[in-house]
């Protein structure tokens, strides 16, 4: 890849994993996703962030720019100093006060997480109609978006991981278990009960949100679906109809598009 600052770093920092892309124009050139640690400092993430683009032959010199989704408020100053140290670039950050190209109607639009902000950029810039993202993280996040660009609001569930991991927790006999569909919905042991009431249970769980949400409003939706195992539950889900792995990291590069040459420096991370 050339040395000239022609491409944009963008990440996106979620409560379990972290996610970064590379990007030359529209094309998605490289992706890595790594654990979140928020105890990493800044010389910690310079060297793995570098060593990621030396394992791929990217030139750290041909980072242009960078832009960062954080629900991980710690997080943000070791990022911010990383991109500054190791790829001289200001990184920005996603705020529900950046110019990000839809309207948030929420009770206080501050509250609203970054990664739902650019899922939602995404998910209508994808499909430029009324559109529901559902985003499988620690936690999994539905999220409304209707023409001509309004966030409308949205629910927040337990992850798919921390339901079971909560189950295994207070369950002494139970034992830790790979998420996976088992063969059939009548386990035979119990790492096939446990599966099956994990993955069909929370199957349950997201048409039937998603089943009251498109029932509140008298509009057809998009379903889309985005995150690490996004491609699980949509499998067996009534309402999804695709799944877009790198959903998020599009919506962060179309927000960079948006911003004006020096855009303000902006900390703030909203949870």
């Amino acid at each position: 890849m050339s040395s000239a600052r022609e491409v944009l770093l963008v990440i996106d920092v979620g409560n379990t994993n972290t996610v970064l892309g590379v990007y030359r124009g529209e094309e998605l050139v490289e992706h890595w996703r790594v654990a979140t640690n928020p105890l990493t400092t800044t010389d910690e993430l310079g060297i793995l962030y570098l060593s990621l683009f030396m394992a791929r032959g990217i030139a750290p010199s041909s980072v242009g720019a960078a832009i960062v989704s954080c629900v991980v408020p710690p997080k943000v100053h070791a990022i911010r100093r990383a991109c500054r140290r190791y790829f001289d670039v200001e990184p920005v950050f996603v705020t529900p006060a950046l110019d990000t190209g839809i309207t948030i109607h929420y009770d206080n639009p501050m509250e609203v997480g970054a990664d739902r902000i650019v899922n939602a950029v995404a998910g209508y810039a994808r499909f430029g109609t009324d559109c529901v993202i559902v985003d499988f993280g620690t936690a999994t996040t539905f999220d409304v978006v209707k023409a001509p660009g309004v966030y409308v609001g949205g629910v927040i569930a337990p992850g798919l991981g921390v339901s079971l991991d909560a189950l295994i927790g207070r369950a002494a006999r139970l034992p830790k278990v790979e998420i996976k569909k088992p063969a059939s919905i009548m386990g035979r042991n119990t790492i096939d009960a446990i599966q099956a009431g994990t993955v069909y249970g929370y199957v349950g769980l997201v048409d039937g949100i998603l089943e009251r949400v498109l029932a509140e409003h008298d509009v057809r939706f998009r379903v889309v679906a985005t995150g690490g195992l996004a491609g699980l539950i949509a499998e067996e889900s009534r309402y999804i109809e695709s799944v877009e792995p790198f959903l998020t990291l599009d919506g962060l590069r179309l927000i960079h598009a948006r911003l004006p040459e020096a855009p303000p420096e902006d900390g703030h991370v909203a949870a």
